[in-house]
């Protein structure tokens, strides 16, 4: 079953929101993958405004939030995968949600499925080889299908599956 903290965080954020509040979110500065400017991380924890009059390019969505901002005058970009948010809240009234820290450890990671990646192949000496085969051989059946990849085109690299 996928996390609840992304569908969570978005109702909050939403419901402070449409209540004339502000919204802050309590970050794990100290999680993979976290952007966030170090000045202002206390004890690995960071309180971020996300209001949409303190933020720009604000993205929230199942993998991450994600906005940039201003901090003390200085433009940045800031990327907090949901596992490292841990509570979002209502500034004036510190009404919300706070999450488990181990929500994300009992997710089973999701398997990659495959994916591509260019490849340099040998297709004109493999071309040449099997030409020259052709032309020694006396009889007139076609030589038996090679067991290498071609490459559709000799000026592009091939794409092979890579699990």
């Amino acid at each position: 079953m996928t996390p609840k903290r992304p569908y969570l965080l978005r109702a909050f954020y939403e419901w402070i929101v449409d209540n004339n509040m502000t919204p802050y979110i309590t970050v794990d500065a100290t999680a993979e993958e976290v952007s966030v400017p170090r000045q202002h991380v206390k004890d690995g924890r960071i309180v971020l405004n996300i209001s949409p009059t303190a933020v720009r390019d604000f993205v929230m969505d199942n993998d991450a939030v994600s906005f940039s901002a201003r901090f003390s005058g200085a433009a940045f970009y800031v990327y907090c995968p949901i596992y490292s948010v841990l509570a979002v809240y209502s500034r004036e009234t510190q009404e919300g949600a706070s999450f488990p820290p181990d929500e994300y450890a009992q997710v089973k990671p999701v398997t990659k499925g495959p994916s591509l990646a260019a490849v340099s192949t040998q297709a004109e000496t493999d071309d040449e080889d099997e030409i020259e085969t052709a032309e020694e051989s006396p009889s007139d059946e076609p030589p038996p299908p090679s067991k290498t990849s071609k490459s559709p085109s000799k000026s592009r690299p091939a794409l092979r599956v890579v699990k």
